[in-house]
């Protein structure tokens, strides 16, 4: 089961420009072949799969681990998108304003025509994501293997998002992903060490390039982010460990498990599009609520 906060992992700001095509390609990081949408499918499907946990109880623990941290990824890429999208076109209530004229200058009019001015599970290109994307094999070496390709590519691709938008909120963003999914890489490099004796830890980084070249990753780098394995469960995965330990090949810092979850930050609260009836409440009363609320002793 999954615990759900309405919490983020970290704290956004808010885009100074908001852009529906640096929307576009962050989407790349949502739904895209080695997007959070791939990593969670991937993890959990291996994680409801698992054979002989019992015999090999940590590797499971690892993978259930980080498969319950990448929920909250798909969330902070997702407000990300959302943030982005927010006010990128006139509000109003009269549609013959054609208040979405500038969406047929964006690159993905989908988040204009097929949702309201927010996050879509697909790619960059509008292709939705797809279960084909979900490999689950059954052998642990051979999924681990892939899962530590499944990071690296993403580490790839969120460099390069970086490197093609300048807006804050989605710079802040990426950088906190490469400094979690870089732990990922370093997770399955040293579980796939613990099961074969091969030392997958000296490959790293891939690509080739420190997270203290990105400002906004060091950042999350100097709070030992890189460090901490969440295994967002007190009780459950204590086996975990046993993976995850010794030192962090980038700077040579001992790794930790962490039993629990981050604190996290308030999600914000997005502002309605009346233009794109979203969420199309004229018809709501806010009293109504406010009446219940008394009856029932919930503080509004």
């Amino acid at each position: 089961m999954i615990l759900k906060m309405d919490r983020l992992p970290i704290e956004l700001p808010t885009p100074k420009n908001p852009s529906p095509n640096d929307a576009a390609a962050v989407q790349e990081l949502l739904g895209g072949k080695f997007g959070e949408m791939s990593t969670l499918m991937n993890y959990t499907y291996q994680s409801f799969n698992f054979r002989g946990r019992k015999k090999i109880r940590p590797f499971y623990d690892v993978i259930s681990s980080i498969a319950g941290e990448e929920y909250g990824h798909i969330e902070v890429v997702a407000y990300t998108v959302n943030l982005l999208l927010t006010g990128t076109s006139k509000r109003g209530f009269d549609p013959t304003t054609a208040p979405l004229a500038d969406a047929v200058n964006a690159r993905n009019t989908h988040h204009f025509i097929a949702s309201g001015q927010s996050a879509l599970a697909m790619d960059s290109m509008g292709h939705y994501w797809t279960g084909q994307n979900v490999f689950n094999s059954g052998n642990l070496k051979l999924d681990l293997l892939h899962n530590f390709f499944l990071e690296c590519g993403a580490r790839a691709n969120k460099m390069r998002v970086y490197e093609m938008v300048s807006d804050p909120t989605a710079r802040t963003m990426i950088g906190y992903l490469l400094v979690r999914g870089g732990l990922h890489v370093v997770a399955y490099a040293k579980a796939l060490e613990k099961l074969t004796g091969v030392e997958v830890t000296k490959l790293l980084p891939i690509p080739n390039l420190s997270n203290n070249a990105f400002p906004e990753a060091k950042k999350f780098m100097e709070n030992k982010l890189h460090l901490k394995l969440y295994t967002f469960s007190k009780d459950d995965y204590q086996q975990a460990g046993l993976i995850w330990n010794g030192t962090h090949p980038d700077d040579g810092q001992e790794v930790e498990v962490v039993f629990g979850h981050p604190e996290g930050f308030p999600a914000p609260d997005l502002d309605e599009e009346p233009q794109l009836n979203a969420p199309g409440d004229d018809e709501i009363d806010p009293e109504m609520f406010a009446d219940i609320a008394k009856k029932l002793g919930i503080k509004l």
